[in-house]
């Protein structure tokens, strides 16, 4: 796919990760759909910074546990855009209970915006995708998931669940909604340093000095991949792992 005046929708774009691929999208020439939460003032900033590249930016604020919300999301792309071509699926929450202390409004919480919320905008997002006249292009949809989807770690069952079903909803949906559209996930492991630690912290190097490669990784690794799914119209179903190898080690440390 050239990305060049594509339409990309990049949910939880105004910070970290999603901002990073948003920004990644942007220099390609994709004109950005900036989902937000809470973070306005970031979304704003991200914007701006989308709009120096040349492209536009449409910052659209939604809480994705409201499925209505989700279908005024879709709109406004719709009336925007009337077209969309990539969608990346980033924000998530990142909750942290004991097994024994998780309640049943904390797993349908996490599930409703880790699961039921990607979901419902690969439904959405695949009804404008297959509408276009693509001629052999498909569109792309990247899931972004984590570790604890793929070992069992402790303490994060809800979380782990969640991620561990959207691997699953990746493969299903490759498989349902081929050929108009490709559907991949995208595994990050040491990418940024969790709360409380620095990046150029002794904490975070010793962190990445964990994995096989030594090293912790930047988002800019993430994006490179969301870029690489894009220019390869061969890949969909496919699960990758952007982790310095941690995913060889199973849930040390976790």
């Amino acid at each position: 796919m050239d990305l060049g005046n594509t339409i990309a929708l990049v949910t939880g774009a105004a910070r970290r990760v999603g901002r990073a691929i948003a920004l990644a999208l942007a220099e390609q020439g994709a004109h950005i759909v900036l989902h937000y939460g809470g973070s306005s003032a970031e979304a704003e900033q991200t914007a701006a910074d989308i709009r120096s590249l040349g492209v536009e930016a449409l910052t659209v604020q939604a809480d994705l546990a409201d499925p209505a919300q989700i279908e005024a999301l879709f709109a406004a792309i719709r009336d925007r855009f009337g077209e969309l071509d990539v969608l990346v699926n980033s924000a998530a929450l990142f909750e942290r209970a004991s097994f024994d202390a998780i309640t049943a409004a904390d797993w349908d919480r996490v599930m409703a915006v880790n699961l039921r919320a990607p979901f419902l905008c690969i439904q959405a997002a695949a009804r404008l995708m297959r509408a276009a006249d693509r001629s052999g292009d498909p569109a792309l949809i990247v899931n972004l998931a984590d570790l604890s989807g793929v070992h069992p770690w402790l303490d994060f069952a809800h979380h782990a669940v969640s991620k561990a079903g959207l691997l699953h909803l990746t493969r299903v949906a490759a498989r349902e909604l081929a050929p108009a559209v490709r559907v991949n996930a995208v595994v990050p492991g040491a990418i940024l340093p969790p709360p409380g630690v620095e990046p150029d912290s002794e904490a975070w190097r010793e962190i990445g000095g964990r994995v096989p490669l030594k090293r912790p990784g930047d988002p800019a690794r993430l994006a490179e991949t969301v870029l690489y799914l894009a220019a390869n119209d061969f890949v969909t179903g496919a699960v990758i792992h952007v982790d310095g190898g941690e995913s060889l080690l199973g849930p040390v440390g976790h």
